[in-house]
């Protein structure tokens, strides 16, 4: 039983990846998986040898999930501020990030490509708006700089949150995997 919950979890783990791509909290869900996988085996099926494998596992993966979060949040505010952008144009570049990746899973009917795509542009056509806009506007052609750099940013900065997904599910799956082996 504890093999089938180990197998379970490191395919619903994949899911969750792909759902860090369609920028939605995959992390957190496979997080959450992994608790409840823990806790059946321990509380369920009774398992109180080597059980500290999946602890270990939740909480190193716990840690790498935030440090995804953080360095997806820098990123796309450190290219804007690299491409010489404002508050103004961060703040624009993540609601337009946030309003295209929706706005784009609808209308380019590709999974998960459609979404990033709308990140990435949303991104850009946010830090335009806020750059060109406000008590201090700069024109369409002083925005470009800083949108580019904001567009950089988001794409480095959902690189790095599904590399720290990956990192999350090889660690949870052997955690988990660890406690079927000697449990």
């Amino acid at each position: 039983m504890i093999w089938l919950i180990a197998i379970l979890f490191t395919l619903l783990g994949l899911g969750c990846i792909m759902l860090v791509i369609m920028q939605l909290p995959g992390t957190w869900l496979m997080l959450i998986l992994g608790l409840g996988a823990q806790l059946l085996i321990v509380y369920a099926l009774d398992v109180t040898e080597h059980q500290s494998y999946g602890w270990w596992a939740l909480g190193i993966g716990l840690v790498v999930a935030i440090l995804g979060e953080i360095a997806e949040a820098l990123a796309g505010a450190v290219g804007t501020k690299a491409g010489g952008g404002t508050k103004r144009g961060m703040v624009g570049a993540f609601i337009g990030g946030i309003a295209g990746a929706i706005s784009a899973s609808f209308l380019i009917p590709i999974p998960v490509l459609g979404t990033l795509i709308g990140a990435i542009v949303g991104t850009f056509i946010g830090a335009v708006i806020g750059e060109t806009t406000g008590p201090k506007p700069k024109s369409m052609q002083g925005s470009i700089k800083p949108a580019m750099g904001a567009s950089l940013g988001r794409i480095l900065g959902t690189t790095i949150k599904m590399i720290c997904a990956m990192i999350v599910w090889t660690v949870v799956s052997a955690g988990l995997i660890m406690i079927a082996i000697y449990g």
